[in-house]
């Protein structure tokens, strides 16, 4: 498998485990020139935007270490556009979260980071 076939792959296994835990998916790999967005998705009322990160081993350290703040800051923009596109005011509740998978370990880290400007 190539590594496109690979993220394609986890990040499914993501939103599965999501929809397993009461999260509805609204929308998969939302992009625009700014980035991409790899899960959209409702969860207690929050508008949640994923990041998921994969890592077949611990060489490269933990997978959510790669979402560090220039990454945080491209899904803040990216979600910027998803609800100004789909009319979503500042009145959504909206919060970022991060699945991480290494090897067959999924763990969903609900808040993982704040907005960055």
């Amino acid at each position: 498998m190539n590594r496109r076939q690979v993220g394609a792959r986890q990040e499914q296994r993501a939103a599965d485990y999501l929809q397993e835990q009461g999260m509805e998916i609204l929308e998969r790999n939302f992009r625009n020139r700014q980035g991409e967005i790899d899960i959209i998705g409702r969860h207690e009322g929050y508008l949640v935007f994923v990041e998921v990160k994969y890592r077949s081993s611990g060489r490269q350290g933990e997978p959510s270490e790669a979402v560090d703040p220039r990454k945080q800051r491209q899904i803040c923009k990216v979600a910027d556009y998803y609800r100004m596109k789909h009319h979503l005011g500042d009145q959504t509740p909206i919060r970022y979260d991060v699945v991480s998978i290494k090897e067959e370990h999924i763990e969903w880290i609900p808040n993982a980071f704040f907005y960055i400007r």
